[in-house]
């Protein structure tokens, strides 16, 4: 499959599954009762990713790949889903909706991505969203994971000096840099704008490589809503499904 192909798949999970919670934050927050306390809101929409160890009725049992072990509390109100994928004739796979499961359709095992506000010190997690995730997507995602930082960044603009671009990422929940250069190529809503564009608060995805410890992009992508304001869904997810 081809690299950006592949990107494309990854994020448009990614967007899924930030709409979800997006769209359960709006309408039916979660306050699970948990070691932090009720949840307080979805911030800024962090979560993770690991492989249930333990189902009990309110919460699981995630570990992380980096081995680490949270309690992933749940509610009546949480989105337990699948991501379903699409054959497509390029001959790669592409997210066609989430379906949704109940709690107990997710077991030891599985691989799971979680979005929730993250209490690192507990190790507790209050999910608004939790999406099982085929093994072999799975390891997709891991290979993607691994070489963050090293052919692609992606967080939210805090600062904008010359051509650098600093950013926060949800993908580690650290701050990473990155450089522009006379190739960069630069991109909103698919319609070509200047490093000048970017704002303090913008999401971005920049595709790049390493230079002498320095992050160069190639391209950069603004993210987020489009104009009419309607969250980014891929294909034929528009309709979330609710939990049963």
């Amino acid at each position: 499959m081809k690299k950006c192909f592949f990107l494309t798949v990854v994020f448009g999970f990614a967007l899924t599954v930030a709409a979800v919670a997006q769209d359960a934050s709006a309408a039916s927050p979660v306050a699970p009762q948990g070691p932090g306390g009720p949840r307080a809101g979805m911030g800024d929409g962090r979560g993770l990713m690991g492989t249930v160890t333990e189902v009990a009725a309110d919460h699981y049992i995630v570990k992380t790949d980096a081995g680490e072990v949270y309690t992933v509390h749940f509610s009546a109100n949480t989105h337990i889903l699948k991501q379903t994928m699409q054959r497509h004739s390029e001959g790669g796979d592409a997210p066609s909706g989430p379906q949704a499961l109940k709690a107990g359709d997710i077991k030891v095992g599985d691989a799971v991505a979680v979005v929730g506000e993250v209490d690192a010190s507990a190790k507790s997690v209050g999910a608004v969203a939790v999406v099982q995730i085929d093994p072999e997507r799975a390891k997709q995602m891991r290979e993607m994971q691994a070489s963050f930082g090293k052919t692609w960044l992606m967080g939210k603009v805090t600062a904008v000096d010359g051509t650098k671009v600093t950013v926060l990422s949800n993908v580690d929940h650290a701050a990473h840099s990155f450089v522009a250069d006379e190739n960069t190529t630069l991109r909103k809503h698919h319609e070509p704008i200047t490093l000048a564009d970017l704002q303090v608060g913008d999401t971005v995805r920049a595709e790049g490589a390493l230079k002498g410890g320095v992050f160069v992009a190639v391209t950069i992508s603004v993210m987020g809503l489009p104009p009419n304001g309607a969250p980014t869904l891929p294909r034929d997810g528009a309709t979330l499904p609710q939990p049963k």
